[in-house]
């Protein structure tokens, strides 16, 4: 899938360095990012999201003590 972003010019001209320096393409570089970034940004944006129902109440907590009696972990 073909993809175009703008970025800052300091981004890119440390993108051009590092891709001129190793030999390797800049899209090479960019997808190095987005696969190893993505996880982390996924668990961020989603933590975040299920913070916020937290604090609207939207989400429901559960105790320990609840957990550990559902699942008969002191049986």
């Amino acid at each position: 899938m073909a993809t175009s972003i703008r970025l800052a010019h300091e981004t890119e001209r440390r993108l051009d360095f590092l891709a001129s320096r190793t030999g390797r393409t800049k899209a090479f570089y960019l997808r190095e990012i987005i696969e190893r970034g993505l996880e982390e940004i996924e668990d961020y944006y989603l933590a975040a999201d299920v913070l916020e129902r937290l604090r609207q109440g939207k989400e429901q907590v559960y105790s320990a003590s609840d957990v550990r009696n559902a699942l008969k972990l002191d049986d």
